[in-house]
């Protein structure tokens, strides 16, 4: 086996102990910023060349750098999405990996550019971050040499983002599930609030269901005021009368 192939092995070795070490990090529930933040340090030390690695996380119109292993490099990704371009969106844009050697690329994306020579950045490598034809986002990697990364760079960061859209397709999930749950709660919550002034209502009153439910709502219309906040003024006031 020559010196090269040595090498290569060892290095998907450790993208393997990384990706086993990043499974560990999500079944224990870590926020999903940490899980991030481990794998981009992960395919920092497996990538050859590589100087540092970002992760972007795209939603909507909104993209944001959730990990990265350097502070000096994050300004080169918030250029880009500043002026929505740039070899990262492209990337995610298009689902295919876009490897540019900076100095090549002044002309197509200036700020881009710039702000990757300022951090003495000279070459690029991003692979998207995708589920099906749901994007995701972008992993970013920064070498400091023009010859910086090769195919089979990009072949072994297919590994990283593979883990990485699951990561974050399973903690967008997780958080969907808490705020369903979360919404659930609170209109059970403001439906016991109403039934409870409904019937403060039918007692003071000596009125049917229907009719106790009808003054709430006319007040809630009179007042422009959500029928939940009507029903807690109404307890409320019936609680301090009587104490």
């Amino acid at each position: 086996m020559s010196i090269d192939e040595v090498e290569s092995a060892a290095r998907l070795d450790e993208a393997s102990a990384a990706l086993e070490d990043l499974q560990g990090v999500l079944a224990g529930e870590e926020p999903i910023e940490e899980a991030l933040k481990g794998l981009a340090e992960a395919a920092v030390r497996v990538t050859a060349d590589a100087g540092a690695v970002s992760i972007t996380v795209i939603d909507g119109d909104d993209a944001r750098t959730v990990a990265s292993t350097s502070d000096d490099v994050i300004r080169i990704d918030a250029e880009q999405y500043a002026s929505g371009n740039g070899p990262c969106l492209e990337a995610a844009r298009t689902l295919t990996p876009v490897r540019v050697v900076v100095g090549e690329t002044l002309e197509r994306w200036p700020a881009f550019a710039d702000a990757a020579t300022d951090a003495g950045v000279r070459a690029y490598l991003s692979a998207p971050l995708a589920v099906g034809d749901d994007v995701l986002g972008s992993l970013n990697v920064y070498g400091y040499t023009d010859e910086a990364f090769d195919p089979y760079d990009e072949a072994l960061l297919r590994l990283f983002t593979t883990a990485a859209s699951g990561a974050i397709t399973a903690a967008r999930r997780s958080a969907r599930s808490r705020q369903i749950i979360a919404n659930l709660t609170k209109a059970l919550v403001s439906r016991a609030e109403i039934d409870q002034a409904k019937g403060a209502l039918m007692a003071v009153h000596g009125i049917e269901p229907d009719v106790a439910f009808q003054r709430l709502v006319e007040e809630s219309q009179v007042t422009n005021t959500k029928l939940v906040e009507v029903a807690r003024r109404l307890l409320l006031s019936l609680r301090e009368k009587s104490g």
